[in-house]
């Protein structure tokens, strides 16, 4: 962990002299009633019938800026337990450094190691430029694009009020040096019942290419709460060697009211 900490300040540096070049556009603005700083929701992730792992999203409660920005720090972090993690042990980490007004991304660092499979990236955006390094390389971008952290959290800023079934919402997004537009399907609204309650849920579908990790293009699922928050409640996925499920473990620090209808 002191290594990771010594190469996250030096990747902060060089972004903070990144960024302060020439701006060439300004940033938007984006209302955001989804999450605030302390936020922290834990998943446990299932793999058929075995308790496979817990995931923990967290905002932390800190002072960041980029220029005279404010920023949000986000840290995902994934890790395998009980027998899964005696045969597939999954090591993950996952941080962004959000723009608090645009809900753009500044900073993206992934480490992951997952079964002795490693992967290391270190992404330094200019949105003003919409221009990304990543892993010393220079690309460009669209406007607005997102990393695989922060296309979640501004995914949970989208007004889904006026949304009608079959709707498709597009994020731009860099991810593994490309750029991905991820899509998101909207199914309609459902009812979930959890460990901690029923909930109010918008159900989504995400738009993936079936044949490689899923069987058919309905095979992976999400619903997200039904308020101003839209957290995950469950994620469910059948792939071509099983099924995954992941479901709500615990809240806290939320930015507005959850749709929880029962205990």
């Amino acid at each position: 962990m002191k290594t990771f900490g010594k190469l996250q300040r030096l990747v902060l540096m060089l972004s903070l002299i990144f960024i302060s070049t020439t701006q060439a556009q300004e940033l938007r603005s984006i209302q955001n009633n989804a999450f605030k700083k302390g936020e922290v929701i834990t998943y446990r992730v299932h793999y058929g019938i075995i308790d496979a792992g817990i995931a923990r999203l967290e905002v932390l409660d800190e002072e960041k800026k980029y220029g005279n920005r404010d920023a949000f720090h986000i840290v995902g972090t994934g890790k395998s337990r009980g027998a899964f993690d005696w045969f597939f042990k999954v090591r993950d980490r996952y941080e962004t450094f959000i723009d608090a007004e645009a809900i753009v991304p500044w900073v993206f660092l992934r480490r992951v190691d997952e079964g002795g499979y490693k992967i290391n990236q270190n992404y330094v955006f200019n949105p003003f430029q919409n221009k990304v390094i990543a892993d010393g390389k220079h690309f460009e971008t669209p406007d607005n694009v997102q990393d695989m952290l922060s296309s979640f959290y501004y995914s949970r800023c989208i007004d889904y009020s006026k949304a009608k079934e079959g709707d498709i919402f597009t994020i731009p997004s860099f991810v593994d040096n490309e750029i991905f537009e991820m899509k998101i399907k909207y199914i309609g609204k459902e009812t979930i019942e959890t460990d901690l309650g029923v909930f109010k849920c918008l159900k989504f579908r995400p738009v993936v290419q079936k044949g490689r990790v899923f069987k058919k293009e309905e095979d992976l699922n999400v619903w997200i709460t039904d308020d101003a928050n839209h957290i995950p409640v469950r994620a469910q996925a059948e792939i071509l060697v099983g099924s995954i499920k992941m479901d709500l473990q615990s809240y806290s620090g939320l930015a507005s009211p959850i749709s929880k209808i029962s205990d």
